[in-house]
């Protein structure tokens, strides 16, 4: 689906007791949540699921597209488009790698808007460690061509042991395998200002973590966890389980996770 302003998935309960928004991460698409969606959809939940990138309508890449703020105003545009669909019903905002990120710091500045979060193995710390001369071929196009794109560090075997999934990442025109200047600076900035946030938070938050994350680093997440100052905080963590828990084996577990934390606040 899409409007002038965002491109969007939806996957839609006649009478949703709840919406869930979701984010997906870096080289993702909005397509990857086809499961989770279809799953929540079955359980009386309806999920919305913004498109980082346009595909339907492609157009010249502008300056915002690629940063957090552009991010952040897509999330709001989805926003409105779900408060208008389902008036009075409970919203719960979910991300998944960096969309976990670009969730965190949107639910954070807008206090209030959202009755939970939800944040899949968040990226708030990356385990790929560049070298110096890394770091000058990445950031140096910033004064030149920040739209220059490189390889993304990881392949789809480091995201999920489900080969079915593997091979769809490998093939669908969907997924991006590179990642802009611009946009690994603005990753990077994002990085430094979730560390900074304790009190920002006003609602429930619930953070799950991969046992076995080859792409993040959980113990960052839960030390960033453990700084919140709220009452209504939950971390748990899926031993044996590779970073894309929403398309890893095991995912039903995840699902049910998150569906038992939503409904004990749905009615809240």
């Amino acid at each position: 689906m899409s409007t002038p302003e965002i491109e969007y998935r939806q996957w839609a309960h006649s009478d949703p007791k709840a919406i869930l928004l979701l984010v997906h991460g870096l080289g993702a698409h909005a397509g990857r949540w086809n499961e989770m969606g279809g799953f929540f959809a079955e359980k009386g939940i309806s999920s919305y699921a913004i498109e980082l990138k346009n595909f339907e309508h492609p157009r010249p890449p502008r300056a915002k597209d690629e940063t957090f703020r552009g991010y952040y105003e897509k999330i709001s545009h989805l926003y409105n488009i779900i408060t208008k669909d389902n008036p009075e019903k409970k919203i719960f905002l979910i991300g998944e790698s960096m969309g976990a990120l670009v969730s965190f710091l949107y639910a954070a500045s807008h206090p209030g808007r959202f009755n939970g979060l939800i944040c899949i193995s968040p990226a708030f710390e990356n385990k790929y460690k560049p070298v110096l001369m890394d770091y000058l071929k990445i950031f140096v196009p910033l004064f030149y061509n920040p739209g220059k794109e490189f390889p993304l560090p990881f392949d789809p075997a480091m995201c999920t042991r489900d080969p079915i999934h593997q091979h769809m990442m490998a093939r669908d025109e969907r997924e991006s395998h590179s990642v802009s200047s611009r946009l690994v600076f603005e990753i990077l900035l994002a990085e430094a200002r979730a560390r900074l946030i304790k009190d920002e938070f006003d609602m429930p938050v619930l953070f799950l973590a991969a046992g076995e994350d080859k792409i993040v680093d959980p113990k960052i997440a839960k030390k960033i966890f453990n700084g919140l100052k709220i009452q209504d905080k939950k971390f748990v963590d899926f031993p044996g389980m590779y970073h894309s828990l929403s398309i890893e084996l095991g995912r039903e577990r995840v699902f049910e996770e998150i569906l038992r934390w939503a409904e004990e606040r749905i009615w809240l």
